[in-house]
């Protein structure tokens, strides 16, 4: 499990820009439970976290006509409960970290792993996104 001090830096860049910060099985549950869609943002420490996904996601949601109507995320070797959770929502998908799903309904309905993530810049997880959005979203 990664420490407190590496982790809540990075986990704020998302909770300060209006994601849900999920920690427990029942709030991944809950928020997945929920009609409409969820954007759900497995945060890692790598760079490529850092790099693209990071500010992929933030970028479609701040450019997007339409957007989920839940966005969250879970952190990877530090939130592991939720992240257990959601994983078990994105079978038959191996684990992956940095990942990126959005969820209709409670089902899955896009999903981004990290090997399509690492090497790309920002700007192309973003427009990935946003064409997600404007297919799933209200």
């Amino acid at each position: 499990m990664y420490p407190k001090e590496i982790v809540l830096p990075m986990k704020a860049e998302l909770t300060e820009n209006g994601f849900e910060d999920l920690t427990t099985a029942d709030e991944v549950e809950n928020t997945l439970s929920k009609e409409g869609t969820t954007l759900v943002m497995i945060n890692s420490v790598c760079g490529c976290s850092a790099g693209s996904a990071r500010p992929g996601v933030l970028m479609a949601v701040a450019n997007a006509a339409k957007k989920p109507e839940n966005l969250t995320t879970a952190f990877a070797g530090f939130d592991t409960e939720a992240v257990n959770k959601v994983r078990e929502h994105l079978m038959p998908y191996p684990p992956s970290s940095p990942a990126i799903a959005l969820f209709k309904n409670g089902e899955l309905v896009h999903f981004i792993e990290r090997h399509q993530i690492e090497g790309r810049p920002a700007q192309m997880i973003a427009s990935n996104l946003i064409a997600a959005f404007e297919t799933h979203c209200s």
